[in-house]
């Protein structure tokens, strides 16, 4: 994902034009989610950057929200920034538009429904426990590398059916997809998923069992199963979900409680169901996913001058930290009322693995703080953000 600055294309007001990165937004480096905050109160609710082959961007919370809902005028055709990278991403359900992508999502939604996950709920708490305990008498640990890195990946390894000692193989594959300037190309990093993932679903169709790529494989998609091109990127897709974002999300709400007494004291005080409840407010704040889509047919859309073609960024972020859709938003608060917000989707392209998602930071926050009430940030932490699809603390330690 390599930047580039273009021209300004005579469609294009100059007074929205706003030369920024989305990989590199001035000030990230310090502070993720507010340098996105300070570029959407600067800026017209819809701007164009000429950088990294030239689009647009949504920054109000609302537009955003619009441009992800309506499949209509919003196409996911494209959903990667640069155009030249998105063109190669071809992975389903999230390229395809309504309603070809439906019996894919109903697939999905079937193996990761709100049931499954809830039977998981043990498991995922048994895996988390078994990890918290030996930190406690250390009084500190390599949050990152030794419980972010290990924990959602090890609950989705098993989800899947694919030994954890290969995680750090996909999850190097992952970040070339999703990562600016990637120490292979994208087309190889995807390339190298399908090689990967062949003669495992090959293996799945022949002998079936539980897990979700056994379900994808083995699955009737209107009266047929998956051709081996569905389920390779199908597949794919799964795996890069499964791996990078909760992953990364964990490490923004856990620097935050490192810095936020109150708000441990808080959560500590909570039933589990009500720590659940309480992910939604955590979701808001730390957004993390930058995306797009591409616009189906010329229009005026809040003031710019959108042509057939064009890509319109979409940082899903920006929607919970929007003052007009939740006030005092960089504040986790755990009493607001019916906060807002991007960071699983809406409309037709929804996560499906949303449920997952917060059964696993809830528990990992409950068991945590049961153990391991008060701690800070070490001074060997590295707590400065790094861009790509995915936002991502370099490096949370803790002590106690």
């Amino acid at each position: 994902m390599a930047t580039l600055a273009l021209d300004i294309p005579d469609h294009i007001d100059p007074s929205l034009v706003v030369d920024v990165d989305i990989y590199h937004v001035p000030g990230q480096v310090d502070d993720f989610h507010q340098a996105w905050k300070t570029l959407q109160q600067a800026s017209p609710p819809v701007v164009w950057t000429p950088q990294n082959e030239g689009h647009w961007i949504a920054l109000s919370g609302p537009v955003l929200a619009e441009v992800q809902s309506d499949h209509e005028r919003f196409s996911n055709q494209i959903i990667v920034i640069p155009k030249s990278v998105g063109k190669l991403h071809q992975l389903i359900p999230t390229t395809i538009d309504p309603p070809e992508h439906r019996p894919y999502r109903k697939l999905l939604n079937s193996g990761m429904s709100l049931a499954k996950v809830r039977g998981l709920h043990e498991t995922i708490r048994a895996t988390a426990v078994e990890l918290i305990e030996p930190f406690v008498a250390r009084g500190r640990c390599d949050f990152t590398a030794s419980y972010a890195q290990v924990f959602p990946i090890s609950i989705f390894m098993a989800l899947v059916g694919v030994p954890m000692a290969e995680s750090g193989h996909i999850r190097y594959l992952a970040e070339c997809m999703t990562r600016p300037n990637p120490p292979i190309p994208f087309e190889e990093a995807k390339q190298g998923f399908f090689d990967y993932l062949g003669p495992i679903l090959d293996a799945r169709r022949a002998n079936s069992g539980e897990d979700l790529l056994s379900h994808i494989v083995t699955a009737d998609i209107d009266g047929r199963q998956l051709s081996v091109e569905e389920s390779l990127a199908l597949a794919t897709q799964v795996l890069i979900a499964g791996v990078d974002t909760v992953v990364n999300f964990l490490g923004f709400t856990m620097l935050h409680l490192a810095r936020n007494p109150q708000l441990r004291k808080e959560l500590a005080a909570l039933d589990f169901p009500q720590v659940l409840a309480a992910t939604n407010e955590l979701f808001r704040r730390f957004g993390l996913v930058t995306i797009a889509r591409t616009v189906r047919h010329d229009m005026d859309f809040h003031g710019a001058s959108l042509k057939a073609g064009d890509l319109i960024c979409i940082p899903t972020q920006v929607h919970g930290l929007d003052e007009m859709v939740n006030t005092d938003s960089l504040k986790v608060d755990l009493s607001r009322k019916g906060c807002r917000h991007s960071a699983f989707g809406s409309g037709p392209h929804m996560c499906p693995g949303q449920e997952l998602a917060r059964a696993e930071v809830a528990i990992t926050i409950a068991e945590w703080l049961r153990r391991i009430p008060d701690f800070h940030l070490a001074e060997d932490a590295d707590p400065r953000c790094s861009a790509g699809i995915v936002g991502q603390i370099n490096r949370v330690v803790l002590e106690w």
